[in-house]
């Protein structure tokens, strides 16, 4: 996407992490000499990273939920607020506050699926993969007697994909197998015509879980 964006615009494009509950974006930022992933503010903000599920503090490197803590905010400061992004926490480069890796998912969107844990981010990360395929997509999952079922919608990269019915099941093949063999889950795969899967005007919704 960063890619496409900066051909298209001709800019660069820096990855900006900022959540609504402690100021929105500005929280971190991509440095332009890198684009390694935001620099956290640390004169403003305190991070750490913590297991999701005891809540106990982890070491830098290790992937976790991201709480922060504002040291100089005065309306609504915050005392260890739990983000419910998983990351990591990495050494400064081009600056010496610490970075954060890509977000993998989130604690609070973490799917059970035949007992394998599954966050859309890996599937979305398996579909970014395929050409034919764009980054559009939505998961229903569903329960047939006692076994849960996904479905994986995901639009064609173009009108003439979406149009060619052979190009439409290869790309769905592509993206079965990519996820089964990264993920370890079997998936039916809908390859949709362009703009028809829902967009969101907030956070994308990828998830309907009718079970």
């Amino acid at each position: 996407m960063r890619t496409a964006l900066e051909k298209r615009l001709g800019i660069d494009a820096l990855d900006i992490y900022g959540l609504s509950e402690v100021m929105g974006p500005g929280v971190g930022m991509e440095c332009l000499e890198t684009k390694d992933g935001p620099t956290i503010w640390e004169d403003h903000f305190y991070p750490e990273i913590i297991d999701p599920v005891s809540g106990d503090a982890l070491p830098d490197g290790e992937y976790g939920e991201l709480v922060f803590t504002t040291l100089t905010k005065e309306g609504l400061p915050v005392i260890r607020y739990r983000t419910r992004d998983l990351t990591r926490l990495l050494p400064g480069t081009a600056r010496p506050m610490r970075r954060i890796d890509k977000i993998t998912g989130r604690s609070d969107d973490m799917l059970i699926i035949r007992g394998v844990n599954v966050f859309p981010t890996q599937i979305e990360e398996q579909l970014l993969k395929i050409a034919a395929l764009s980054p559009h997509y939505e998961i229903e999952v569903s329960r047939q007697g006692n076994m849960d079922m996904v479905l994986v919608r995901v639009e064609a990269n173009h009108h003439d994909i979406a149009r060619d019915p052979v190009a439409c099941e290869e790309a769905a093949k592509q993206l079965q197998h990519a996820i089964k063999t990264h993920i370890g889950i079997s998936t039916q795969v809908e390859v949709c015509p362009v703009e028809s899967v829902m967009r969101s005007m907030g956070k994308a919704r990828r998830v309907k879980d009718l079970r």
